[in-house]
């Protein structure tokens, strides 16, 4: 009952979200101008249609389905890894990501000039892959969740000093453009590349559906669900996967997103007060699309003047007291 009502009242939050981040920007404009906007009929001045329909709309758009993908995908390495501190970030999947397009923006700036923005998506997709890869062959190799979470932060570092040395011989004009993507942002992607990212985040997510009871065995203990019949490597596997590629695909498009993937899972959990996979994954879903949406309308507020914050200096308002207090907490909080 608890948890029908948790994703009733985010049902309502949600839309309520998504049209405020189409009436708030960094620009102030009239409500009676953004409905105009909207309806499209002709009337309205192409630059205040141009800001709501090919900025605004997408980038809302963008920041549901960005935090939707993001906790999803820290949901399943908390899982997978019996760790509540286990997430994107920590386990080297940004940094994958984050050194290709350091790759592409500040040793091979050439290609950035001939693919032009699909060289930067192209390559933090596989950058983020490559590390999943690794990450996938070292859960076939190894049975031991803490030595597979010490060698995700490990490549995290490896791909952290590759990216400092790239940092250290490429040009300003790079190294400038590289720290831009760094920061993170939702309002970087166009109409034409939203159907890509809402297809590869909702679809990935509805696949995640398919293991809510092997993730609950998991949850038991790893000799409970091997009893019960789960191939735990392969199941590991999978789940690195899914994750792997929700995180990559929202770095290639929106940089590195930090916290969303590894508090927004605790969220779910304790406005829900269950683990029950069947009903975590869509209230986890939804909490992260709230998520998104609240750091987009904080980071495009009209207050600054200075125009549109990072993401990445909102996340972490949100994400640092849900961990203080899930870390205070943890005795008390089930987790199995």
């Amino acid at each position: 009952m608890r948890t029908r009502l948790v994703m009733l009242l985010l049902c309502i939050i949600i839309p309520l979200l998504f049209i405020a981040g189409l009436f708030i920007g960094s620009v102030q404009i009239a409500p009676a101008d953004v409905l105009a906007a909207l309806a499209d009929n002709g009337t309205t001045d192409e630059i205040i249609r141009i800001i709501v329909l090919e900025t605004r709309l997408p980038a809302v758009a963008t920041a549901a389905l960005a935090g939707l993908a993001l906790a999803v995908a820290g949901l399943l390495m908390q899982t997978a890894f019996s760790n509540p501190l286990a997430g994107p970030s920590i386990m080297g999947i940004s940094s994958g990501a984050s050194l290709g397009v350091a790759l592409v923006l500040l040793a091979f700036p050439a290609a950035l000039g001939l693919w032009g923005r699909l060289a930067t998506i192209g390559s933090a997709f596989l950058g983020a892959m490559a590390v999943m890869a690794i990450l996938a062959l070292f859960s076939s190799l190894v049975r031991s969740t803490t030595i597979l979470l010490i060698v995700g932060i490990l490549i995290g570092y490896l791909a952290s000093s590759a990216i400092s040395l790239l940092n250290f011989f490429a040009s300003s004009e790079s190294v400038h453009s590289y720290v831009l993507w760094g920061l993170g942002s939702f309002n970087s992607i166009s109409l034409g590349d939203l159907p890509w990212l809402a297809s590869l985040c909702v679809g990935l997510t509805l696949l995640t559906a398919l293991l809510a009871k092997p993730l609950d065995a998991l949850l038991l203990g790893e000799r409970y669900a091997a009893n019960v019949g789960v191939d735990i490597a392969r199941v590991r596997s999978i789940l690195l996967i899914l994750s792997g590629a929700l995180t990559a695909a929202v770095t290639a498009w929106c940089g590195p997103i930090g916290f969303i993937g590894l508090a927004v899972p605790h969220i779910a959990r304790l406005l829900t007060a269950t683990n029950v996979h069947r009903r975590l994954i869509p209230a986890t879903a939804l909490c992260g699309a709230a998520t998104g949406l609240i750091c987009q309308i904080l980071s495009t507020a009209p207050a600054l003047s200075r125009g549109i914050l990072p993401v990445n200096a909102i996340t972490p308002l949100i994400g640092v007291p849900v961990i203080v207090y899930v870390l205070l907490r943890r005795k008390k909080l089930s987790y199995s």
